[in-house]
């Protein structure tokens, strides 16, 4: 397929990946490593109930939160 028809696929919204090898496709930088963290109880409880309360996980909620964090820290 020539470049101009994959380009054309896509603005016209069908999908292409049909057309790519993504199974050794990476993210730089956002490789995932895991870590261990000890919380107290209440933290775990608070941040279950902000999980619940945005209808996701508790890991997703640490998560942001950190992101959010870091992303402000970079700032100043």
């Amino acid at each position: 397929m020539k470049a101009s028809e994959l380009d054309e696929k896509f603005d016209e919204d069908e999908s292409v990946l049909e057309f790519f090898d993504l199974s050794s496709v990476r993210r730089p930088g956002l490789e995932q490593r895991r870590v261990n963290v000890d919380f107290p109880v209440w933290m775990i409880e608070s941040l279950d109930k902000a999980a619940k309360k945005f209808g996701v996980s508790r890991q997703s909620v640490i998560k942001i939160w950190l992101a959010e964090r870091l992303e402000k820290e970079q700032l100043t």
